[in-house]
């Protein structure tokens, strides 16, 4: 085994964004292409040598190819062990977990989290910092720098290794153990979770749920954990074993792309209690019967019970949650007295909070919710809290959750999704918002009177960092609030997301649906961005 010295030239397009490098299969496939951000990567860090690396992937299309290319790497970059899940599989949530447990230099997640996948669909690289979390934006630049003046990569001389067989192999003078996917992140789940009443509470008969997995990277743990270790009936995990197109659906747990586990709970008959995770493992939906809870109330109610759960019997130190979240977590803060801390869109924001003790629980409204048991956001994390919760209160989702309601107030939230934009149009459109942002301050618009109209910048309070121009931000003197982003997790076009907030204290009116009692909301938004004349669409993509 011989290592070899490539001659290479940078690509322009290297630029990570909130959840690392995302482009079409097609574009990592290119030659130099995948190998160039993994040395730029290597290259950022202080020293390769005798370090240990994780990796592992969400098992989609050039999954495995991709991580026998960085083993090889690895090996020509002075690593002395990389641990790699079986099957090229970790979830990014087992991926923070190996990364704490075994205090690695970091680790590489393959993944485009909710994109599609094959071989026309999407493919990610995200590097993760030893903390287990998110690589900050100060090393995400360092690595698109350094992208930018690659001359060279290394990589070993070798042939593949097999990545279906547990256990140790050199690669050179490296060692690559390929481990059990699942063991470790379950043990760690078992050390918060009440285990024994949860079974209990499933083996009552009086409490049917379901997992689909869309046929992504958390079935090999739901069946482990849910149906194994739980004794959930077989069956419970639905779609559960990973596929490199993800069985040709799109792994994002919405109320659109999750029509499957939607459809068996909205009926009177149905389970108890339904979830979804996604296609890397850090994203979550929850369901009861006939009843959605959004990932804002999923985040305030799961602070609201947190002493009912082993792990977080204590209590919190702080709740944070990203600025388009609703504030309905922020009612529960005010109430424990703990603060609750507002920060731009991306998990990596919450890191410095959670590893300075600032806060325990954090949330995006992106169906991502966790803890400061790993560095990441944990979609089987939020199963199993709520079905402690479940376990603990012996009432249904809907009762837990309108009793919520009745306590804080109800928060109306919806966001509306207008994937695929031209990208030229969606630059247009908040161009000529932040325009108009100096004009909004003190001015009546629809029934509310405008009390700030701003572009989120945030200072971390740990490191002093600030990130700027986070999105666009009009809020009025009742709490409500529009916010209006570009998405960067896609690959082709922009996303553009509105974010819609209204908040009702009355519980008579708790019962209306979030789109009626938004209605004005939609429609000042509508008016104020020129939605439907600047991106020719009629209606969002996708309501949530």
């Amino acid at each position: 085994m011989t290592i070899q010295v490539v001659a290479t030239h940078p690509f322009s397009d290297q630029k990570p964004g909130t959840s690392g490098l995302r482009k079409k299969v097609t574009v990592f496939q290119t030659p130099h292409y995948l190998e160039n951000f993994i040395q730029a990567t290597f290259d950022t860090l202080e020293s390769c040598q005798g370090q240990i690396l994780v990796v592992g992937g969400d098992g989609r299309y050039f999954n495995q190819p991709a991580i026998q290319i960085i083993l090889k790497m690895a090996a020509a970059n002075g690593f002395s062990r990389v641990k790699v899940g079986q099957n090229g599989i970790l979830s990014t949530p087992a991926t923070s977990c190996l990364i704490r447990k075994y205090r690695t230099i970091g680790g590489i997640i393959l993944s485009a989290s909710h994109n599609p996948a094959g071989p026309g669909g999407d493919f990610g690289v995200k590097f993760n910092t030893s903390n287990g979390g998110p690589a900050p934006e100060k090393v995400t630049k360092a690595i698109y720098e350094r992208t930018q003046a690659i001359e060279t990569y290394k990589i070993l001389d070798a042939a593949d290794i097999d990545l279906g067989r547990l256990g140790e192999t050199k690669l050179g003078t490296m060692v690559v153990e390929v481990i059990d996917s699942v063991t470790d992140y379950a043990q760690l789940l078992e050390t918060l979770f009440d285990f024994d009443r949860i079974q209990q509470f499933i083996a009552s008969g009086s409490f049917r749920f379901i997992f689909d997995a869309m046929h992504a990277v958390t079935g090999p743990y739901g069946r482990r954990i849910f149906e194994e270790r739980l004794g959930a009936p077989a069956g419970t995990v639905q779609a559960g074993f990973p596929l490199e197109d993800f069985g040709g659906g799109h792994p994002d747990p919405n109320l659109v792309y999750a029509h499957d586990l939607v459809a068996q709970l909205f009926t009177d008959h149905g389970p108890d209690f339904g979830a979804a995770s996604d296609g890397d493992g850090d994203r979550n939906m929850i369901l009861g019967r006939n009843f959605f809870v959004t990932p804002s109330d999923s985040l305030a109610i799961l602070a609201a019970n947190a002493t009912l759960v082993p792990g977080y019997r204590q209590g919190l130190a702080g709740i944070a949650r990203s600025m388009p979240t609703s504030q309905a977590p922020d009612r529960v803060a005010q109430q424990l007295g703990i603060p609750a801390f507002e920060t731009p869109t991306g998990w990596k924001f919450f890191g410095n909070l959670l590893d300075s003790g600032q806060a325990t629980l954090c949330g995006e409204e992106s169906f991502g919710t966790g803890s400061n048991h790993v560095r990441e956001k944990d979609g089987l994390w939020a199963v199993l809290f709520w079905l402690n919760i479940l376990a603990v209160r012996q009432q249904s989702v809907a009762e837990i959750v309108t009793q919520h309601w009745q306590t804080y107030g109800r928060n109306f939230y919806s966001r509306h999704d207008y994937e695929g934009v031209a990208s030229d149009r969606a630059n247009e459109l908040m161009t000529q918002l932040q325009a108009k942002l100096p004009t909004l301050t003190g001015k009546t618009l629809g029934a509310g009177r405008v009390a700030y109209a701003d572009d989120f910048s945030y200072q971390d309070p740990v490191d002093q960092s600030v990130s700027a121009n986070q999105g666009i931000r009009i809020g009025f003197e009742d709490g409500s609030r529009i916010v209006f982003r570009l998405s960067g997790t896609g690959t082709e076009g922009a996303t553009l997301r509105v974010y819609l907030e209204r908040y009702e204290p009355n519980p008579q009116n708790h019962g209306l649906d979030a789109q009626v009692a938004l209605q004005d909301l939609i429609g000042l938004a509508d008016s104020l961005a020129q939605i439907k004349l600047l991106t020719g669409r009629d209606k969002p993509t996708v309501i949530t």
